[in-house]
């Protein structure tokens, strides 16, 4: 496969779900255990602390308010298993607080956005890379039994293969990507050198409930959804050809657990594809927004988007082979793009 968009049709298959698979999801969560999340107030992150609280789990989150929303938050601090510590990653002395006795930790926070790094790469690599490097070396300093935390698809940067598979990357477009690499050559190193057990889970442009859409760096759904609310036009960045493997929440979240509960050696010290294995482009993922928010303002259907300039630092096409997740954590999606953005709408209808 070349990436060219007019071989979109032919796309591949989600793989199926195997019997064993969906027998684990129903009947293994985590439960009762001590997890910290950092970035828990950003949008995966709150996602992830709802899954845990509800399991039965004490979460301690780590955020510095940086991107992440306190009003994320605000529907756990009544929850005795719940505390908030607000610090930055960049001190270690706070990693150090807030891993002390951990079980697991989830590391999400990171300053996302390739736009956001190529105007400020030093910011990007402070958080990134040494904010990184502080939790994993706090983890292991605490013993932590598993550190899992998200990687990116666009460590994929220049490769033109499709689907993405995760032992081919190219050089990376922007310093963010570059960051997200660093961030697995230390994962790997650190599990050779101290022995701690890590997992990276390389995200394929998430999406759902939480998702802000204000600011500059917003993500392309959010930020089309609340201009077709507002009966604007979204502005698609180039001809809109461009593609990409959009992944909702819930699917993430699975990852995540099953990353937590995976007990195969095989399956540590890995890194995944985290996506569904569905290309759609950025003209497609308007139609459909379009579609469905019509369903409750007619005026919307009428709405015709705007192309601007294509963006800096953006790969032309994303989609990843999600066999090596399938086959050693046991993930299946249960969100196909479809389904996932009209759950996806339907929030932003309900909280925007």
């Amino acid at each position: 496969m070349t990436g060219e968009t007019e071989n979109r049709r032919n796309r591949p298959s989600p793989p199926e779900r195997s019997a064993g698979s969906n027998r684990n999801r129903t009947m293994r969560n985590v439960t009762n255990r001590k997890i910290l999340v950092t970035g828990g107030a950003g949008f995966i992150g709150s996602n992830l602390v709802e899954m845990l609280l509800n399991r039965g789990n004490e979460v301690v989150v780590l955020d510095n308010f940086m991107t992440g929303r306190p009003e994320n938050l605000a529907p756990f601090h009544g929850n005795r298993n719940f505390r908030l510590i607000v610090g930055d990653i960049r001190d270690l002395a706070k990693c150090r607080e807030a891993v002390s006795g951990v079980d697991f930790v989830l590391h999400e926070a990171a300053l996302g956005s390739v736009p956001r790094s190529i105007k400020d790469p030093i910011t990007t690599t402070e958080v990134n890379i040494s904010g990184f490097v502080n939790m994993l070396f706090a983890a292991q300093e605490a013993r932590v039994k598993r550190f899992v935390y998200a990687a990116s698809s666009s460590t994929y940067g220049d490769s033109p293969n499709l689907p993405k598979v995760e032992h081919e990357i190219g050089r990376p477009l922007s310093p963010y990507a570059i960051t997200k690499y660093v961030n697995e050559l230390y994962a790997e190193n650190f599990s050779r050198l101290y022995g701690i057990e890590t997992i990276g889970l390389r995200y394929f442009n998430v999406f759902g409930r939480r998702q802000d859409p204000s600011g500059a760096y917003a993500a392309v759904i959010p930020k089309f959804v609340q201009s077709l609310m507002k009966h604007e036009s979204p502005v698609i960045n180039g001809d809109g050809s461009n593609s990409r493997d959009f992944t909702y929440i819930d699917n993430v979240l699975q990852a995540n657990e099953l990353s937590l509960l995976a007990e195969d050696p095989a399956a540590v010290n890995q890194v995944y594809n985290i996506a569904c294995g569905e290309q759609t482009t950025l003209n497609e993922l308007f139609t459909l927004l379009r579609e469905f928010l019509s369903a409750c303002d007619p005026e919307i259907g009428k709405i015709e988007p705007i192309h601007g300039p294509a963006r800096t630092g953006d790969i032309p096409h994303s989609l990843a082979s999600i066999g090596k997740a399938a086959s050693l954590l046991g993930y299946a999606p249960e969100f196909d793009v479809r389904r996932g953005l009209k759950e996806a709408v339907n929030w932003y209808v309900e909280n925007l």
